[in-house]
């Protein structure tokens, strides 16, 4: 367990390299960039990449990249190709050089060379920098020229260039398309270099004109040269430039369909095959009916399983879109045709028992994929089909534990799941047959299936118990050796026993569990499951998987986090004892868990380290306490109606003051605060969901559930007893609608909807404050509390790991230091950001824009205070920016009128592709002095002087008297 940690730990101190500031690690890079030694030349060019990425802002990436041109410009040929190469892995960066024209120039002056070694690297060179300076014309003319050069190296990195040119700028595309042609056609061009040539043409979708001539060229090349590569190279770039320009696809389409009925080569077969299948994943809405037909009559007559095997997968990638609706749709005028006898359907059940495992599984997708998206009469006896490929396919590939096979088996699971949710009454059949299977399997497909059986359960949780007896006689025989596999397949089978068995585990069930753990498993595979049950809601079996933990980890951090794990499982175990109508033993249990939560966040707390600071689990963990506190509250209150019912004079203060519910006494206001308390509290759970921008879908839904309960109990405070008259049921009501994706989402549907329609009941029938509209909310906090509460996976893991760093300028040498500005100018605030991603960047969503809010306070005024125009107090402005290549910046003007020092705060937030505003953070201040304008100041000074005359004579004056 503290592998992971020490290899972040690694990766984030630089492998031992010795931490230095921007300017430092420069100077460093530098002196190695000046040794005379070649050795060390090299090794500072080829760490510039790492630093890049470790201070990605422009005033450094400037600097580096003009130190670099310099050694490009006066260095060797090996020298300059590690200058390339770091430029091309840097591509990201380029935008930030801010002195272009002085870099550029640098690199340029190599293009005069007599070495034609050195002009290719300055022409690759050029090319690589063709996103920031793709209308350079000396540039252009270097490219041409070095076209026509008769050494061979030039002419290709010339070809390198054009192509990269040719994809950034229209103009260079449009001059440069005759002389491609020209070349191509020419006689005297090498046909390997033509080969070269020819991709250059798919970036020439600037217009339609230019991608109509360029298309022409292309239709001339494969009639006239029917060679088996150049037809192979003009089709593919036919294709890219079709699915650029997508005017053309249809045509394409069409195009490839004859080479792929018509040429009897398998090369070129296989090549129109792929291109099919990039245009059926780019833009599947342009096949049309005959499109599909021509596909599926190629792929019934080919005596080819190679071939059949390719055309059944652009077939299975179609049947999952829009195209498959456009094939059964019938057209006007057209003889009706059953579905069942149409080639799709003959040819997708000839392929589910082929012998070959990948054209069976296509056309078991084939067909799935039309019963899940096609409702027509004609085609629902096709389900069975599916279901008896699927079973075949199911015993074939998990008798096999070789790569494909499995790559076989996970995609025949995945039609099983689709099939179970579309179908939900062939589903008893698929659990059937993956529990027969699951006995015989190997290990490597036990798992996969193990995943499938899981995702039924948790759609159809019916099902649940009826696999439970199956699964149990499983987990005791595997698990003799303690291989990987193994310890795979004891945290798959536990994660679908915990699934199946819904609601509590029976003492059986875990001294199974708890056995075989004890046998075979390592610490690992123990939290593994342990977690497992802390996300279904089994809290008791995972407090003692965690206490068998806590003396197995080694490190503190991981102690106190076990620990902090143990003391939550045990908080929530607690609120399993809630019975109803009980109200005095629900207190005590309240306040119990609530004993074991404040130990937990205790734990929690010194487990965070800065590099993990566990911000959501804090967060999430104190929301938790501070309901739970809200729900004894709202138990206390409702018990005073018994304790301290409403004195005498209720009635008569209640009709002084003109407030009908202070006859009830001083439970009003304490329902009040209560209301307030509840409605805060889903605010704050509002406040998480916007901060979690890399949590999954499932743990935002987690969020939701828990602001749901705390908006329930404040609706039905108000509803029942502060303002029964006004209270609206419609936009609660449908909260049950919804899928539920998991048990726990769906038991707390059922609760919502139980206490709706109980507040629902008694809402106008008794005036308030009675014993049955307490008894009513006490029954609404008992019901939400004996639902388990999921830690899902945020909670232990994060997938996604997404930042934004800030930079100000200006920006003081000491963070303290304020800047000093003149009161009749403007402060123009430029702010600077880059996006840092994790390992799986925009797993789960992706950054569109970032939204950035700048404010100003006034935190102190001068000592001379006198009156000054003001036109602003406050500075407020917010600007929208799109980071491109994760790079933003944008610039405030700002205006300090008033003498004194501000602070300036710059607020980050992000807005994802679906629109929905994240507030991520980060915020960065600085600190601004405003001074008064020399000229003011002594236009002020002159009136002062002139004033004081004035006062000493009416001194005198009064002297006199």
């Amino acid at each position: 367990m503290a592998s992971n940690s020490t290899k972040s730990f690694l990766a984030d101190a630089g492998y031992g390299e010795q931490e230095l500031d921007a300017n430092s690690a420069l100077m460093e890079l530098d002196k190695g960039l000046r040794s005379g030694k070649l050795g060390e030349q090299c090794e500072a060019v080829v760490r510039f990449p790492r630093l890049f990425q470790k201070y990605p802002f422009p005033i450094l990436i400037n600097s580096a990249f003009l130190k670099l041109a310099d050694v490009f410009r006066v260095g060797n040929n090996f020298l300059r190709l590690c200058v390339l190469k770091v430029t091309q892995q840097s591509e990201k960066h380029l935008e930030k050089i801010l002195n272009v024209d002085e870099f550029v120039k640098r690199i340029f002056s190599v293009i005069h060379s007599n070495d034609p070694v050195a002009r290719a690297i300055t022409l690759r060179m050029l090319g690589s920098l063709a996103s920031i300076i793709p209308e350079r014309k000396n540039a252009h003319h270097s490219i041409r020229q070095s076209l026509d050069s008769h050494d061979n190296v030039e002419v290709e990195a010339a070809v390198f260039a054009a192509a990269n040119f040719s994809a950034q700028s229209k103009d260079f595309a449009a001059g440069i398309c005759n002389k491609i042609s020209e070349m191509i056609q020419g006689l005297t061009t090498p046909v390997d270099l033509k080969l070269k040539l020819i991709p250059i043409l798919q970036h020439m979708h600037h217009d339609a004109s230019l991608a109509s001539s360029a298309r022409q060229l292309l239709q001339q090349l494969v009639t006239s040269y029917p060679s088996t590569k150049m037809v192979i190279v003009t089709l593919h770039t036919f294709t890219l430039l079709a699915a650029s320009s997508l005017v053309d696809t249809p045509k394409q389409i069409q195009l490839l369909l004859q080479y792929l009925k018509n040429d009897p080569r398998k090369a070129v077969k296989r090549l129109a095959i792929e291109d099919l299948k990039l245009l059926a994943n780019k833009t599947p809405h342009t096949w049309s009916k005959e499109n599909i037909q021509m596909l599926c009559e190629c792929a019934l007559q080919t005596p080819y399983d190679s071939l059949k095997l390719g055309m059944l997968s652009v077939l299975s990638t179609l049947s999952g879109t829009i195209a498959i609706k456009h094939y059964f749709s019938i057209a006007p005028g057209n003889t009706v045709t059953s579905p069942r006898s149409s080639d799709l359907v003959r040819l997708a059940q000839e392929c589910c028992y082929h012998n070959n495992r990948g054209i069976a599984v296509h056309g078991v997708r084939v067909l799935t994929n039309i019963t899940a998206s096609c409702q027509e009469k004609e085609l629902l006896a096709l389900e069975q089909d599916a279901v008896f490929g699927l079973e075949s396919l199911l015993v074939l590939c998990s008798q096999d534990d070789s790569p494909g096979a499995q790559a076989t088996l996970k995609i025949a699971l995945t039609c099983m799941v689709k099939l179970a949710k579309c179908r939900p009454h062939l589903s008893q059949s698929v659990v059937e047959s993956l529990l027969t299977q699951l006995h015989s399997a190997q290990d490597a497909s036990r798992i996969l299936m193990c995943h499938c059986l899981a995702s039924v359960a948790m759609q159809l949780p019916v099902l649940g118990d009826g696999m439970l007896g199956d699964l149990m006689e499983l987990y005791k025989v595997i698990g003799r050796s303690a291989t990987d596999k193994q310890q795979e397949l004891l945290v798959s089978l536990a994660t679908v026993i915990f699934v199946a068995s819904q609601k509590t585990l029976s003492a059986e069930v875990k001294t199974v569990i708890k056995q075989q753990l004890e046998n075979v498993s390592n610490g690992w595979t123990a939290y593994r499951i342990a977690r497992q049950a802390s996300r279904m809601g089994n809290h008791d079996m995972a407090r003692e998987l965690y206490q068998s933990l806590l003396t197995q980890v080694a490190s503190e951090h991981f102690y106190f986090w076990l620990n902090s794990l143990k003391e939550f499982s045990h908080a929530e175990q607690c609120l399993t004892g809630l019975q109803e109508e009980d109200y005095s033993s629900a207190l005590s249990c309240i306040a119990e868990s609530l004993k074991f939560y404040h130990k937990g966040i205790a734990s929690l707390t010194a487990a965070s380290t800065p590099l993990n600071p566990l911000s959501f689990q804090c967060e999430f963990v104190k929301l938790r306490i501070d309901v739970l506190q809200a729900f004894s509250q709202l138990f206390c209150t409702c018990n005073s109606l018994k304790t301290s019912p409403p004195p005498a004079i209720a009635t008569t203060i209640a009709m002084t003051l003109g407030n009908d519910l202070q006859r009830c006494g001083r439970i009003s206001n304490q329902m009040k605060q209560s209301m307030e308390e509840f409605r805060n509290l889903a605010s704050r759970y509002e406040d998480l969901y916007q901060a979690s921008f890399d949590a999954d879908s499932a743990t935002l839904r987690n969020i939701e559930l828990q602001q749901q309960s705390c908006l329930l109990i404040s609706h039905a405070i108000e509803a029942l007893i502060l303002d029964p008259e006004s209270a609206s049921f419609q936009e609660y009501g449908s909260t049950g609608s919804a899928h539920a994706d998991s048990e726990y989402e769906r038991r707390m549907m059922s609760v919502y909807n139980h206490v709706l329609e109980e507040v629902e009941s008694l809402n106008r029938k008794y005036a308030p404050v009675s014993y049955m509209h307490t008894a009513c909310l006490c029954n609404a906090i008992i019901a939400l509390l004996k639902v388990p509460l999921s830690f899902q996976r945020y909670f232990f893991q994060k997938l996604q790991s997404t930042s934004i760093k800030l930079a100000l300028s200006p920006s003081p040498r000491n963070p303290t230091e304020p800047i000093a500005v003149q009161n009749n100018q403007q402060l123009a605030l430029k702010v600077e950001g880059v996006v840092q991603h994790g390992s799986k960047p925009g797993l789960f969503r992706k950054i569109q824009s970032v939204c950035l809010n700048v404010s100003s306070t006034l935190q102190s005024k001068s000592i001379q205070d006198y009156k000054i125009p003001i036109d602003s107090i406050t500075n407020e402005m917010e600007q929208n920016v799109e980071p491109h290549n994760d790079y933003f910046s944008t610039q405030f003007l700002l205006n300090f009128a008033i003498l004194g020092t501000h602070n300036i705060t710059v607020e980050s937030s992000v807005k994802d592709s679906n629109g929905i505003v994240w507030k991520t953070g980060p915020k960065a201040t600085i600190i601004v002095k405003s001074l008064e304008d020399p000229y003011s100041q002594q236009v002020r000074l002159q009136q002062q002087q002139a004033q004081q005359p004035l006062q000493q004579q009416q001194r005198n004056a009064y002297s006199r008297f």
